[in-house]
């Protein structure tokens, strides 16, 4: 499991992060939520080996997380880093040279699932289908967490839907884990377990969704808003 214990991370002067203690265990979908530059980015790069908390440490599986984490877990940044002159096919023969757990026979299903041509070159689809795409190649990996950077946002409700989809059918609820970004709660609250909310760079809540529905009698978007209101 991923484990964060009192993680603050710095970039220069400001502070990003702020005492993050968290365990994530594996078999879940977690939503991460929170306005613009509460540190929902920094916090996936932290648990991706990306970049590395000024304080606290942050824990693979009892060891260290450092770039090498790579070979397990699967980050899906929210920018294209994409070769443009490649097709579809080039880009997961790349992949496949990059990660040992990639599955090209999975990513090419994804692929066909999400109505993605193998053939297409990266630099001629529209941002939905390079988002399908993005989501093809990450799914590819038999990684044990994927770490997805807002894999919803400006892509229309259809692309949703398929992303939607491609998740739940793609991954095995009992083995991995999908932790999603997102400012966005209301569209992805179908799809979590958990949901971890962050508000001026520190956790301010770590809940299963159906604790919130059972216990608080809201639902999670509701949920959130009040704990917001209430300046927790």
């Amino acid at each position: 499991m991923i484990k964060l214990n009192n993680v603050s991370k710095k970039y220069g002067t400001r502070k990003a992060l702020d005492d993050i203690t968290l365990t994530l265990p594996q078999g879940k979908i977690v939503g991460l939520v929170g306005e613009n530059g509460s540190g929902k980015t920094t916090l996936l790069k932290l648990m991706a080996g990306l970049l590395t908390p000024n304080s606290g440490f942050a824990m693979y599986d009892g060891s260290r997380i450092t770039r090498k984490v790579a070979s397990r877990i699967a980050y899906m940044p929210d920018t294209d880093l994409f070769y443009p002159y490649f097709t579809v096919a080039q880009l997961f023969e790349f992949y496949e040279s990059q990660f040992p757990d990639f599955n090209p026979t999975k990513a090419k299903d994804l692929a066909q699932f999400l109505n993605v041509s193998l053939d297409s070159k990266m630099k001629t689809l529209s941002k939905g289908n390079r988002g399908r795409v993005k989501i093809a190649a990450t799914l590819g990996r038999e990684a044990d967490y994927y770490l997805l950077d807002e894999p919803f946002s400006g892509l229309d409700p259809m692309v949703r839907d398929d992303i939607a989809k491609g998740l739940i059918r793609f991954t095995d609820p009992g083995r991995q884990t999908v932790i999603m970004s997102t400012h966005e709660l209301k569209e992805v609250e179908p799809l979590l377990d958990e949901i971890v909310v962050l508000k001026g760079n520190r956790m301010i809540a770590h809940e299963a969704v159906d604790v919130i529905r059972d216990t608080y009698g809201k639902d999670a978007t509701s949920w959130m808003v009040s704990l917001f209101r209430e300046g927790s």
